[in-house]
Parts: C-alpha cells; structure tokens; sequence
C-alpha cells in the first residue's frame, strides 16, 4: 500500500498500474454491459451509502460516454462512469459512480479509475461532485481545481439546481477540470 503524501501523480498512477499488472487486472473502456452486471451495479449503488441509486436505465445513458472497468478474472472489481448533463447548450460529463472492491482498495485503483476518465475528458468539460477528502486530495493531484458555487455563474448553479446536483457546500466540494474552469464564470 502506498500513502499518498507526495505529489507525484505519476509516479502513484504507474504503481496502480504496476499492481494491476502483477494481480492480473484489466482495465478497459465499454460503452455496452449486460443487463446483469446493470443489475449488480445498480444494487451496489442502492445499498452503499457512499453512492447514489442509479437505476439500470440511468447506468444504460452513462454507459453511451463511456465506462472504465477493472476486471479480474471476470469479475468486475472496480468501474467508473461518466453521466452526461446539458446545460445552456454546452455538455457537462461528471464522474460518477466511482467503486473499487474492498479486497482492492488501498492500492490507488479508485485514483487511477479517475485518472482515465479525466483523460478521456481532457478537452470537455469535467466536474466532479465529491463528499470524501480522499475523493477531493485525488480530484487536486489530476489537475482539477476546487470552485465554489458563489465563482460558478449563475445560469450554471441555476442548471445544477435543476438536474439535482446543487449540493450543500458544507459537505460537498466542486471540482472541474481546466477546460471548464476556464469558461465555469461565462457559462451562459
């Protein structure tokens, strides 16, 4: 296990892929899943308190952007997926539903699952709703920059009160990659 005290993300995200490498986990990127294994996720994410519910046929539109799956043996040990929002005509992709089996935990699966879909979404606009300070130390290590609601323009926090992700800052941080730091203030 390694602690993450440094800073270099590099170094960390090759160790992860190290470890997978000697345990024989693959990762891959799907955009299609049979509807049980939607099932299980689904289920997961209904009875953790760490995720939200998401039914399959929410599972079934994130899919369509793209799903990181760690597998081992078959057996899916981790995934992560990107949820699409529209807002005033720009596309929002939001890391969701982050999870790694507690047998794998403890060795940066879940930062390295983030680290690929940030890289998918380089160019677009990313945001990540998060409650854990783990979740928010990973979020500062890929580059993604802490904004409050009050710097977010008004329109946007308009919009996340719509879709439901308006969130009480007190226990919540927003956290976007520099595409969408550079335009979250002129978002209309």
């Amino acid at each position: 296990m390694e602690t993450i005290v440094n800073t270099d993300i590099k170094s960390i995200i090759d160790n992860a892929k190290t470890y997978c490498d000697k345990e024989g986990i693959e990762i891959e990127l799907v955009y299609k899943l049979p509807e049980e294994l939607l099932a299980i996720i689904s289920e997961r994410s209904k009875a953790l308190p760490t995720l939200y519910f998401v039914p399959i046929n929410l599972l079934k539109r994130r899919l369509k952007n793209g799903c990181f799956l760690m597998k081992k043996e078959q057996k899916i040990i981790g995934h992560i997926f990107a949820h699409e929002h529209h807002v005033k005509g720009h596309s929002v992709y939001e890391r969701s539903s982050l999870w790694v089996d507690r047998n794998y935990r403890n060795y940066n699966l879940g930062l390295l699952l983030m680290s690929k879909m940030t890289e998918l979404y380089t160019n677009d606009f990313l945001i990540s709703i998060a409650q854990t300070s783990k979740v928010h130390h990973y979020n500062e290590l890929l580059g993604m920059t802490h904004i409050a609601l009050s710097e977010m323009s008004k329109l946007l926090v308009e919009e996340l009160e719509k879709i439901g992700k308006l969130r009480d800052e007190l226990s919540y941080k927003y956290f976007v990659n520099s595409s969408f730091e550079s335009e979250i203030r002129q978002l209309k």
